[in-house]
């Protein structure tokens, strides 16, 4: 129980720095070549959005790293 608990606890944090760092990535995409306001509301929910979905993904592929790199002990 208790591996369970740390890997949910490692989750987390890697899911957390990954939204972080796709949000500072994005800071320097030009939404406003896309969206009419991107100052606005919803040009800021737009760019919050992205960042959770880009974070999300890199975050997942981590995730499934670390696992399948600790799953490579049991082939020996």
């Amino acid at each position: 129980m208790n591996t369970v608990g740390v890997n949910g606890l490692i989750s987390i944090i890697v899911s957390l720095v990954c939204i972080a760092l796709a949000w500072w990535a994005l800071q320097q995409v030009k939404l406003d070549l896309v969206v009419r306001n991107p100052k606005g509301p919803q040009g800021k929910l737009l760019h919050v959005l992205l960042a959770v979905v880009l974070g999300r993904f890199v975050a997942q592929f981590l995730i499934d790293y670390i696992t399948w790199s600790q799953m490579i002990r049991y082939i020996f």
